[in-house]
């Protein structure tokens, strides 16, 4: 487990003795883990284990203790990191006639949707939306949306402006089986593109190995960390999930190439 400055990169985000209490609630404590810019990082762990809890945490909507740190090349450690997330659900009238242009509007300027688009120009958003290959979608009214549609749409608004980090909750929850392997190489590319430490909240044990650098088993606390092949066979992990890694073929590493379908060196 890393749990020291020793083995980071020249950029990376740190947790320091984190928790979060809730009342009288502990529902984290001493989590301390580093997340490396460049790094795909899976987080699992049962349900109440505190995933999301970790990740509002980050994002400053709960109260935390410990320490969030960010350390940047070349310059002091300590600031707080550029956080960009997609949650799990988002909550919206379906039957509103908002676009996607309109979604990046509301979002990212200042300048009032019912004055037009003035404010953000048509550029800006396809900008945005090349980044995931979802250019097409920005006429679409979002309640129009599929689930991985609109994960594409989210994550494409997570990263405008780059952040530092990415925080993905369970981002494969609205996608059909077909589409989630094409989303988590998207995810896989652009960790690399943009130098992002990306932390991510997964349950699929069985395709997120594939992509993810290391994986963290978290229940209240961190109690395993490391690549996939070596977390998912704790103990602790089979009697959680069910899950004999055994019985799984688990490759020791993946290639975030696939996205721009380029098989050999020199490639984006």
């Amino acid at each position: 487990m890393v749990t020291d400055g020793t083995k980071c990169r020249a950029c990376c985000t740190k947790l320091i003795d984190f928790g979060v209490n809730l009342g009288r609630r502990t529902v984290l404590e001493h989590v301390n883990l580093h997340l490396h810019c460049g790094e795909l990082v899976a987080l699992i762990g049962p349900n109440g284990a505190g995933k999301t809890t970790l990740l509002r945490a980050m994002l400053g909507e709960l109260p935390y203790t410990g320490e969030l740190q960010f350390m940047p090349v070349g310059r002091p450690g300590g600031q707080a990191p550029r956080i960009g997330y997609v949650p799990q659900h988002i909550e919206f009238d379906t039957l509103s006639p908002i676009s996607v242009h309109d979604l990046f509007a509301g979002a990212t300027s200042r300048w009032p949707l019912w004055l037009g688009h003035r404010g953000y120009p048509r550029r800006k958003v396809m900008d945005a939306l090349a980044v995931v290959k979802a250019e097409n979608l920005v006429d679409r009214r979002v309640g129009e949306l599929s689930g991985g549609q609109l994960q594409r749409v989210l994550l494409a608004l997570a990263l405008t402006p780059v952040p530092d980090i990415l925080l993905l909750d369970e981002p494969v929850s609205g996608i059909d089986q077909a589409g989630i392997g094409l989303f988590y190489e998207r995810i896989s590319a652009l960790r690399q593109e943009f130098d992002l430490g990306i932390l991510l909240i997964s349950h699929d044990l069985e395709v997120i190995p594939r992509y993810a650098d290391r994986m963290v088993f978290l229940n209240r606390t961190v109690l395993g960390d490391g690549v996939p092949a070596e977390v998912l066979a704790r103990e602790e992990v089979k009697r959680t999930f069910g899950f004999d890694v055994q019985q799984h073929e688990l490759p020791e590493q993946h290639d975030s190439r696939l996205w721009h379908g380029e098989a050999g060196p020199g490639g984006a």
